[in-house]
């Protein structure tokens, strides 16, 4: 095969969650589909042999959603969520290794959010919110149904499955708190909670409290506040007694690179571990003995050990590797990684690798021919070390321009290209470049693998730095004679929608630009997203900051409207809660004052990210034939 169809790109099949069993020798994994046919996205549990490549079986049989999966302390059974039983419901089941049988633990009304299987065998901890009441239920048949804002809001609580009787209790701990996560002490001891005042996305993960719950004892201690978004709890032991670490944003602000931070609980020091790197921490993974970090780190990954007093670098990774899971000791680790030319795969090996495919979930794309993929590293304006990837047409080399040159901005803005195969449903680079355009992808700062203040810098400052350091790159292409500046286009989703829509209101320079599920004005959208207080440290102002003009006027593109002249394909998803469609009608409505060429396309039942195979079909075509319309000679 060497042609690249729309329907390749969203007919695969991709891996997600992989869970080693603490002995290593088994490793299960969830296998889902790029899109979605229908109203439930039809997901598996596989399992492989580690010692074995290539020998993979599924371990279910049904039409369902699956996913979660987590091994049991003893590696004979594999526990996952599946809505067999009531599709959008997910309950708890079990695979039994020794006869590969699947049995649902539990019928809770409301489903199940989370669960982590304890040491003890007889136990799972589960997230689940509260079952409806007989009164909830009449309200609903009644739709006497009024939402009252802080009343009855639902909120996961911790729960208690006994394996022996089926039954579910829920300790009364944590009061009226949402838990967001847990993690019990590697030894079989207390579970470490996350929680926080509420499940809502704006306040919540400003309000987090990290606590100790000894599920023998039935009793708890709160640690105290953790600084926002923590999550990805992790256990280890150390002369001075056990730690905790968490993820979390630097404080103060609510844009900043995310750190590791490390709690001694014996005597209540709380350290960032990660304040001076130049990497960004983005995983912790939890063994017997030790923490185990993932950086991103520039285009590519890190892994390496916490110890109590330094970090051991113990491999890097080519490229973006995520989800890590190890055996207990540590020694064997399983992830989710690619390569420039290759989608992503569960690998597995040691530590300090090299790391072995063991799964080949999208066999149809091995024939392609991709378009050349090459990393870039320059230097902004005022001497900032800046890297992204080039992308050249296919079956073309950079000799043979200029060719039309496309920028697509990664979303976030803390996010990041990584030197992995860039081919999604999305704009994206191999798409385009097998149309015969060359992809720059720029990873201005704001973004992730660089460290706390490349990622902090942009607070407030949203489309100023991080907008010269992209215009820095594309002028660096048009001076190799890689790009035709007759011919250049932007593109982006999210963030990267916002870049984009920011871009045609700063120049002239583009012929046609994309935004997609973009920002475009940030006062409004830290009125009605659901990460508000989070977008308005990047606009850097609300509209309650007193009377105007705010700053985030200043950074937000409808500002700019009357400046735009460039052709503009705007896509947007109608359920989108992270940035609401009404930005997408401001953008259209402004552009259609002003009588600027666009195209508004709005697809029912999506949010920010487009799930339905026609409606990903649609994306990928309509992207193409926008960018040929204006860009071709």
């Amino acid at each position: 095969m060497t042609g690249l169809t729309a329907e390749v790109v969203v007919d695969g099949r991709e891996p997600r969650a992989p869970v080693l069993a603490r002995n290593g020798r088994l490793l299960g994994y969830i296998l889902a589909p790029v899109s979605r046919v229908g109203d439930h996205l039809d997901t598996q549990v596989w399992l492989a042999d580690v010692d074995d490549v290539g020998v993979a079986y599924r371990a279910t049989a049904d039409t369902a959603t699956e996913s979660s999966p987590r091994w049991s302390a003893d590696s004979g059974a594999l526990f996952f969520l599946s809505d067999r039983t009531d599709r959008g419901t997910p309950q708890l089941h079990r695979f039994a290794v020794a006869d590969a049988t699947v049995t649902a633990l539990t019928t809770w009304r409301a489903g199940i959010i989370d669960h982590l299987p304890l040491a003890d065998p007889g136990l799972v901890a589960l997230l689940a919110e509260d079952e409806p009441t007989e009164e909830d239920e009449r309200r609903a048949r009644n739709r006497d149904d009024a939402i009252v804002a802080g009343e009855r809001e639902p909120r996961a609580r911790l729960r208690l499955l006994d394996l022996h009787t089926g039954s579910v209790t829920t300790p009364d701990v944590f009061g009226d708190r949402h838990v967001v996560d847990l993690r019990q002490r590697p030894d079989g001891g207390p579970l470490a909670v996350l929680t926080q005042a509420s499940a809502d996305s704006d306040h919540g993960p400003r309000s987090g409290r990290l606590h100790l719950f000894d599920h023998v004892s039935g009793t708890v201690e709160d640690l105290g506040p953790v600084a926002a978004d923590a999550r990805s709890l992790a256990w280890w032991p150390a002369a001075d007694g056990w730690h905790l670490g968490y993820l979390a944003l630097t404080p103060p602000a609510l844009h900043a690179g995310t750190a590791v931070f490390d709690l001694a609980l014996r005597s209540r020091v709380l350290r960032n571990r990660t304040a001076d790197l130049s990497m960004c921490p983005t995983e912790l993974c939890q063994t017997d003995a030790a923490a185990l970090v993932v950086f991103a780190d520039g285009l590519n990954t890190t892994v390496a050990r916490l110890g109590p007093t330094d970090l051991t670098i113990l491999s890097t990774h080519p490229g973006r590797l995520s989800d890590l899971s190890t055996t207990g000791t540590g020694g064997t680790i399983a992830a989710l990684t690619g390569s420039r030319y290759r989608p992503v795969d569960v690998h597995v090996g040691p530590l300090a690798g090299p790391l072995r495919k063991i799964t080949d979930t999208r066999p149809q794309l091995g024939g392609l021919t991709l378009g050349t993929q090459e990393p870039l590293a320059y230097r902004a304006t005022d001497g900032l070390a800046l890297d992204g990837l080039l992308v050249l047409p296919v079956g073309r080399t950079a000799a043979e321009g200029p060719f039309p040159l496309i920028t697509i901005v990664h979303g976030g803005p803390y996010d990041r290209y990584a030197d992995r195969c860039q081919l999604f449903w999305f704009p994206s680079a191999q798409w385009l470049a097998a149309a015969g355009y060359a992809v720059f992808l720029p990873n201005p700062r704001g973004g992730q693998g660089h460290g706390h203040q490349f990622a902090a810098s942009v607070a407030g400052r949203v489309g100023q730095e991080e907008w010269t350091d992209i215009q820095t790159g594309i002028d660096l292409l048009i001076s190799q004679d890689i790009a035709d500046p007759h011919r250049l286009g932007i593109a982006g989703w999210s963030h990267g929608g916002f870049m984009s829509a920011w871009a045609v209101g700063q120049t002239d320079r583009f012929r046609a630009a994309l935004v997609g599920a973009g920002v475009v004005d940030w006062g409004m959208l830290a009125a009605t997203g659901e990460n508000g207080q989070f977008e308005a440290a990047l606009g850097g102002s609300t509209g309650w900051s007193g009377v105007g003009p705010h700053r985030h006027d200043a950074v937000s593109p409808v500002s700019f409207a009357s400046h735009i002249r460039t052709p503009v394909l705007i896509l947007h998803g109608a359920e989108d809660t992270n940035v609401p469609l009404g930005q997408a009608v401001y953008l259209h409505r402004a552009l259609r004052h002003f009588d600027v060429e666009h195209e508004f396309v709005i697809y029912p039942r999506e949010g920010h990210s487009i799930r339905e195979r026609n409606h990903q079909l649609d994306v990928l075509r309509r992207t193409r034939a926008w960018f040929d319309r204006w860009l071709r000679p």
